[in-house]
């Protein structure tokens, strides 16, 4: 029997999987950045954040999916399979710039894709 306490918080999560997040890598485009949270809720499953990014590290096209992208939600670069003076680098060809670490105009740049 599920109590009134479970039921309000009981959370029915999709499975996320990792050509679903390389899909929806492909539509950011260059010079835009969005952030892991951004792209756990566009697939269902808005707290699997760490998932997501599991899932971008293990991304074996970097070059055809832009995992660079993606930063996290308070605009700092967050990890990169490559380091991330290597992401930093990709995103500043595109166009971004950072201040004290962080993507300047973050709320500018920032897409979201649901």
């Amino acid at each position: 029997m599920i109590s009134c306490y479970m039921k309000k918080n009981l959370v029915i999560r999709k499975t996320i999987k990792n050509e679903d997040v390389y899909e929806l890598l492909k539509k950011i485009p260059a010079g835009k950045v969005t952030t892991y949270g951004d792209l756990a809720k566009a697939l269902g499953n808005p707290s699997a954040s760490r998932i997501v990014g599991k899932i971008l590290g293990q991304n074996p096209n970097p070059i055809q999916v832009p995992c660079h992208r993606v930063i996290m939600s308070n605009g700092k670069l967050g990890g990169y399979a490559y380091g991330t003076a290597k992401k930093r680098g990709l995103l500043e060809n595109e166009g971004l710039s950072f201040t004290n670490g962080i993507v300047s105009e973050f709320t500018k740049v920032r897409i979201s894709l649901s």
